[in-house]
């Protein structure tokens, strides 16, 4: 087949969105092109947009699935606003997500899918690939479907299987664009169809069939994007709840202890519930329950009994375990809560991102029952707060809650893999022998962390259990004055941890007219919009909260040198409303959103230009 001379564009960064009913592969191609663009040098990131609705009917817009990476040769912080390259595989695709392309931007769909059935289906009036709506775009029908059909016409393959195959059609066509090798692709298939050799046959040759059918489309300028310049080392690419299950596996490691993880599988967490299940040669030992109250106790047990226990869960299953948050609170116990945000409230929105459960996280339990709350940033810095919300709650005796979301859950971001020496080191708070004077809830004199003495150690008996403890002896009591004594002294050691944790520190102007202040997963947006703002010359900065309870040392100290401050949230403004109580001398402004979608860039700069 001769080749046409395609014109070659140099890129920085590009965008692209793949999007299709949720049966129609679309995570895998775009996690199969995420991988080999990080495999290539270039630095991504990513963002999975699943359907709310996943029993939605076939070709319908509450159906549609997709998934978006941001490629580039520098930094990059965000999966993108807004899409360079839109790749739809039919009419509800397109109507669902043409919102999200740039104009101009190139608009690949399967012209077999636009008929009149699938119009209807996707709400179309008229057909958007003959009434010229698509105008402004650089359009490309694709006969994906067809194309798919005759090439494997003379496999001995099922029409079913067939069409499965049609999205590897659409990612060749994306790797004809972007001159992306096959090499990982092709290892893939051998892997996952390793008992079906005719399946990587067929995918190898729907992938080459994409590839040249993009070739020999004039259209369809190749772009070039050099790999990104950054520290030298080895990456991987990681998504946050694999991150998550990573450190604290580490955290395990370091701290010679068992991992065990009671857990519920639940919207977006379940996927760390897999991840640990896979590592039982490491010792780790995972409980699936069949509730959200039954995995925390077992995790509570756990605790009891000597291991690392986490429990991982998502705002409602957060809710279900307040009372037994409550009860580790009360018994001075080591657990990790693993809460994946996503929107709310009950059911809510399943599948997408929200900051929906700060409050519920900080104050959500009754009685005085303080834990500390962490909070990580992006998808691979989910292995350092995993590590760290371990390391505080074994070192300081107490419950923490790490909150991640949908967002950081599911997206990616190439990781640099480290080694245990670099970890920071955990000291659990264990106590294996009788010590003169011993009494069973003997604590520190700086962190007032109890001693964790493990059920059956030698004339350490002791008693444990949901009663209000005595502080001297442990045992259950009823005394007044002793109940007031153990609240505030559980509330202190909460607040001690100030001691430990790292100052605020701030991105931009030292001194400014303007602190945009942002905490967990809004990290990436909020950085890009600060960033382009100061190239604009504002004098900006950005403060984002990983520890949120308590609040670092020097938070009131960065709040005096801003004129202004913005907190923005995907909520309705819980962190802002924490800062009002924890810090009442300054006034805050307030951006925020509840789509169950990320921030955009664009959006966050506008926001800021209102106010300097």
């Amino acid at each position: 087949m001769t080749q046409l001379q395609k014109q070659i564009i140099n890129l920085n960064n590009v965008t692209i969105r793949f999007t299709g009913d949720s049966g129609d592969g679309m995570q895998l191609v775009g996690t199969l092109f995420s991988d080999t663009s990080a495999l290539f040098g270039n630095d991504v990131s990513t963002f999975p947009d699943y359907p709310s609705e996943i029993r939605a009917p076939q070709g319908t817009v509450a159906g549609v699935s997709g998934f978006q990476v941001h490629i580039g040769h520098n930094k990059i912080h965000t999966p993108g606003d807004y899409c360079d390259v839109l790749v739809a595989m039919n009419p509800a695709a397109l109507k669902a997500n043409l919102k999200w392309a740039k104009r101009g931007a190139t608009i690949i769909v399967d012209a077999d899918t636009f008929d009149d059935k699938h119009l209807q289906k996707a709400g179309y009036v008229t057909n958007p690939l003959t009434d010229n709506s698509l105008q402004p775009y650089n359009l490309i029908c694709a006969p994906i479907s067809s194309q798919t059909h005759a090439c494997l016409s003379d496999t001995q393959l099922d029409n079913k299987s067939i069409m499965r195959c049609k999205n590897m059609f659409a990612l060749g066509i994306t790797y004809s664009l972007f001159n992306r090798p096959f090499e990982h692709t092709f290892t893939y298939f051998e892997e996952k169809f390793a008992k079906y050799p005719a399946l990587i046959e067929a995918n190898k040759k729907v992938l080459r069939e994409g590839y040249i059918f993009a070739e020999n489309t004039h259209a369809m300028p190749s772009a070039s994007i050099e790999p990104a310049k950054i520290e030298k080392g080895k990456y991987r690419n990681m998504n946050g709840n694999t991150a998550v299950a990573w450190g604290l596996m580490a955290a395990a490691e370091k701290s010679q202890l068992p991992l065990f993880l009671g857990s519920y599988p639940i919207t977006p967490a379940t996927d760390i519930l897999q991840e640990l299940a896979k590592h039982k040669n490491l010792g780790v030992k995972t409980f699936q329950a069949e509730d959200e109250i039954a995995g925390i106790c077992t995790a509570i047990g756990a605790a009891y009994a000597g291991n690392l226990a986490v429990t991982t869960t998502s705002g409602p299953g957060l809710a279900l375990k307040t009372e037994a948050i409550g009860l580790a609170c009360m018994m001075e116990i080591p657990i990790v809560i693993v809460n994946v945000q996503r929107g709310g409230p009950s059911t809510g929105l399943p599948t997408k991102t929200e900051q929906a459960d700060l409050m519920q996280a900080i104050y959500g339990r009754n009685g005085e029952a303080p834990c500390i709350v962490i909070a990580a940033t992006t998808p691979s810095d989910c292995f350092y707060y995993a590590y760290i919300a371990a390391k505080l709650t074994l070192e300081h005796m107490t419950p923490v809650i790490l909150l991640t979301d949908g967002f950081l859950a599911n997206g990616s971001q190439p990781w640099k893999v480290i080694t245990m020496n670099e970890l920071p080191p955990i000291t659990p708070r264990l106590q294996t022998q009788k010590l003169s004077e011993h009494t069973p809830f003997m604590r520190n004199d700086d962190t007032l962390a109890r001693n964790w003495v493990i059920p059956g150690t030698p004339e350490l008996m002791h008693r444990i259990g949901s009663l209000e403890k005595d502080f001297v002896t442990g045992q259950a009591s009823h005394v007044p004055e002793n109940h007031h004594k153990m609240v505030t002294l559980r509330k202190e050691k909460v607040e001690k941890v100030v001691r430990v944790i790292p100052p605020l520190h701030t991105e931009g102007e030292e001194y400014g007219d303007l602190l945009v202040v942002g905490w967990g997963g809004t990290y990436g947006h909020l950085l890009s919009a600060v960033q382009e703002l100061l190239l604009e010359g504002k004098h900006i900065a950005l403060a984002q909260f990983n520890y949120i309870y308590p609040l670092p040392a020097n938070t009131k100290e960065v709040f005096k040198r801003y004129k202004k401050i913005l907190v923005c949230e995907l909520n309705l403004g819980q962190f802002a409303n924490y800062l009002r109580i924890e810090c009442q001398e300054f006034s805050y402004l307030q951006y925020n959103k509840v789509q169950g979608l990320p921030f955009t860039v664009e959006e966050i700069k506008r926001e800021c230009l209102k106010h300097l």
